[in-house]
């Protein structure tokens, strides 16, 4: 071996200390009395093993004693017999009672700890930006976060206790095994670092292989949603998708399988070689220390403790072992977690909660934003001012930057360059949950909540979910109240069918729901509307943008819609056309000016002739 590789060996070794002290402050911090008696309890798990077998060697001789004695001498070593019987059952009692109580730790702790790991990783998904949940490799780092990462920390712990544990064994053993001869001490060392290196080494083999898989894993996740979920079965069905998208399942199960069972025949067949070396060791040292006790150098009871601290020895180098490659495979895994709760997000500077001119309304001064990995601006040098009170309507083809326009808005993105104001202060110097709750927005792959109906319009506003006029009102307002009143329970009745009794809504139905949400942020002085009635009928959505347009008389609001009867409404209505403004103005001169929103609009106005 040389320099380079033994470096490497100590490195690894060390490394599986790595994460010991996150680990273990994060177990500190779920509970500091369980941490405390399960160390304690490891502490003493750990001493009494040898002490058994010391106790043990000695019965063995008071035997020998008692069986060669008369008379009072033959009394005390049976007095002697008795008191290493009632020893030896204290300290297994003890020890028993120590690993059960360990056991009893670890399994409430294995409970408290999941809960808080798993509300870490949450707690950090709130600090993300949207760019993160679009970026696959960062949602890489938060599904290997979340996979292992609640009960990898603890398993840390109780590997590292272990480790002290079997430390203390050996210790404890090392002193009984160098009254007999110090090279059995080294014997006993020696033995087991061979399936130590072979475990390490296909240990990281397996968390590498694992943590390549991340995609691999979310395509096969994302599959199984695609054949299970009612939002995508119609379209299966429908579309004969099901033996594709099956197969596809099938096709990244069996390449994983075959990876991992190369991994596992090589792992368990280099297991065994090696396992046989530290058992000949033991069966070496059986019989150096049998032919001790035929030679008289050590009598029988000796002979018995010796071997009994022999085996006590063995299993201790093994499990020690065994837990440093569980700990090196923890450290791994745990690497996972502390990648992913220490990535830096940019902070959202800003303490603002009122701007120096609230008659300025919003202005974009030549914005221009790029999605990651893309080279074509979303939106390029787009200036823009849209006063109090006003309504601007949005109007564009799919694709031509309408719905990243209200992204930047409500600092869901942060612009490539140039500046956006509200009321005369610059977006990025506002604090950013006083400035979202001036705005209120929906857009038009709203989310479906699986929440009664009263608090899927409710979380409009979350001060008042719980009032209930303040939600009939905007449920009125959004036309939800229509069909709320046919429901089983009214506003009390469960929506969508992951939980009992939940009642399925249609298209139209959950577009009503989401508007009422939006009519329920009363308090935003900024509404906005992405596409909200597509799938509402034309008379409906007259309705609704009536009570829109009354509810946003003092306010501004953003209609982005494809439908020209709304549109048509808005008092500044602009063109957008691959990131740019090509026009912009009023419903009558964007008529007059004969130019693309003329074009679309005289195309839709044909369809209802």
């Amino acid at each position: 071996m040389d320099t380079q590789e033994s470096n490497n060996s100590v490195h690894k070794f060390l490394s599986v200390f790595q994460y010991s002290k996150v680990a273990l402050e994060i177990v500190w911090s779920t509970s500091t009395a369980l941490t405390i008696v399960m160390a304690i309890s490891t502490l003493v798990s750990g001493v009494l093993p040898a002490a058994i077998a010391s106790v043990g060697g000695l019965f063995v001789d008071a035997v020998a004693s008692a069986l060669q004695q008369t008379g009072e001498v033959a009394e005390q070593a049976q007095s002697d017999l008795l008191f290493y019987v009632f020893l030896e059952l204290g300290l297994v009692v003890i020890m028993t009672g120590a690993q059960k109580l360990n056991t009893v730790c670890q399994s409430i702790l294995r409970v408290l700890l999941g809960n808080k790991v798993n509300v870490m990783i949450l707690e950090k998904a709130l600090t993300l930006e949207l760019a993160h949940f679009e970026d696959a490799e960062y949602y890489d780092k938060l599904v290997r976060a979340r996979r292992e990462a609640s009960s990898r920390p603890l398993s840390l712990v109780i590997k590292t206790f272990d480790l002290m544990r079997d430390v203390i064994s050996l210790i404890a053993i090392g002193i009984f095994l160098f009254q007999f001869s110090v090279w059995a001490v080294a014997l006993l060392a020696i033995a087991g670092v061979p399936a130590f290196v072979a475990e390490a080494k296909f240990s990281g083999e397996a968390f590498r292989i694992h943590r390549r898989r991340s995609a691999e894993r979310r395509m096969q996740i994302y599959l199984e949603m695609v054949l299970t979920r009612e939002d995508g079965v119609k379209e299966v069905k429908l579309l004969q998708l099901g033996k594709l998208f099956l197969q596809r399942y099938v096709d990244i199960f069996r390449n994983i399988y075959k990876e991992d069972r190369n991994l596992v025949l090589r792992r368990g067949l280099w297991g065994y070689v090696l396992g046989l070396l530290a058992s000949g060791a033991f069966y070496f040292a059986y019989g150096w220390v049998g032919f001790a006790a035929i030679a008289g150098a050590i009598t029988i009871g000796q002979m018995t403790m010796y071997i009994a601290q022999f085996r006590l020895g063995q299993n201790a180098v093994t499990n020690s072992l065994t837990a440093v490659n569980g700990m090196y495979e923890d450290n791994l895994y745990l690497s996972n977690l502390t990648e992913y709760l220490e990535h830096k997000i940019p902070e959202q500077t800003g303490n603002k909660t009122i701007g120096p001119n609230p008659e300025d309304g919003i202005r974009f001064e030549e914005v221009t934003f790029v999605y990651p990995d893309s080279e074509k601006p979303a939106l390029n040098n787009v200036s823009l001012h849209i006063k109090p009170g006003e309504s601007l309507a949005i109007v564009g083809e799919n694709g031509s930057g309408k719905t990243t326009l209200i992204k930047l808005l409500t600092r869901l993105y942060t612009p490539v360059s140039g500046r956006i104001f509200l009321e005369g202060l610059e977006l990025k110097k506002w604090d950013i949950e006083a400035l979202r709750k001036k705005i209120g927005v929906i857009f038009q792959d709203f989310a479906h909540y699986q929440l009664i109906v009263g608090e899927n319009i409710g979380i409009g506003d979350v001060d008042e979910i719980e009032q209930e006029p303040r939600i009939e009102e905007a449920a009125q307002k959004g036309m939800a109240d229509v069909f709320v009143k046919d429901l089983p329970q009214g506003y009390k009745t469960q929506l969508g069918t992951w939980f009992k009794d939940g009642k399925e809504l249609s298209g139209g139905q959950w577009q009503k729901i989401a508007l009422s949400r939006a009519f329920m942020r009363s308090k935003a002085d900024i509404l906005i509307l992405d596409e909200p009635t597509a799938a509402i009928d034309a008379k409906a959505e007259a309705e609704i943008f009536n009570h829109f347009r009354d509810l946003t008389a003092n306010k501004i609001s953003i209609i982005i819609s494809h439908r020209f009867s709304t549109v048509r409404m808005a008092d500044h209505i602009i063109v957008l056309e691959q990131g740019k403004i090509q026009e912009e103005g009023s419903h009558t001169d964007l008529l007059g000016n004969g130019g693309q929103y003329a074009t679309l609009f005289n195309l839709q106005a044909q369809g209802y002739q």
